[in-house]
């Protein structure tokens, strides 16, 4: 899910939102969005958390990318705190 946070927030323009099936998975979902916007732009991310965590934000300042597990996800409900901006992309 990608929401445009624009209008509620200074912190960053959009979130990402996914989730992975297990610690493995997460990983590489992490290692695959790093090192393509890193290709692509240049960009080094600040990576806060762990795949054993169920939880990994990855911050690129004005995109920052959160990688649940689908428990963790489930529990932190990201997409219900910020239900009054728009999504940009919801993919099931």
């Amino acid at each position: 899910m990608l929401l445009d946070i624009r209008s509620q927030s200074t912190i960053a323009d959009y979130f990402v939102i996914c989730s992975g099936d297990n610690e493995r998975q997460l990983r590489a979902i992490v290692d695959h969005v790093d090192a393509q916007i890193q290709r692509q732009f240049g960009l080094n991310p600040r990576i806060e958390g762990s795949s054993d965590t169920g939880w990994i934000v990855i911050d690129y300042a004005d995109v920052v990318v959160h990688v649940f597990s689908a428990n963790q996800r489930d529990y932190y409900r990201l997409e219900g705190l910020w239900n009054k901006v728009p999504p940009v992309v919801v993919v099931q």
